[in-house]
């Protein structure tokens, strides 16, 4: 399953995964909600794609962290690339 991390907006974050779609500014637990709404386990999670931007620095800093780190632990790809994913800024 494919997770969708858009962390472009100032004030919000937004999760996708499967038929979860869900703004808030916790991105952490939000990511934790959508596995646990679709009843699978991170280990499902086939990859992960987030917004490169144009966006806020920090958000998109930090929507960059958590895909790679993500990406990491999971050995997954995240944008399609097994590599870290840097941001575009605005």
């Amino acid at each position: 399953m494919k997770l969708f991390i858009d962390t472009t907006q100032i004030r919000s974050s937004t999760v996708t995964m499967g038929r979860f779609n869900k703004t808030s500014q916790s991105l952490v637990p939000l990511i934790e909600e959508a596995v646990q709404a679709n009843n699978i386990k991170f280990s499902d999670i086939t990859e992960i794609m987030v917004a490169p931007g144009p966006g806020s620095y920090t958000g998109l800093r930090v929507g960059a962290a958590v895909a790679n780190a993500l990406g990491f632990l999971l050995n997954i790809p995240v944008n399609g690339k097994k590599t870290l994913v840097t941001p575009v800024y605005s």
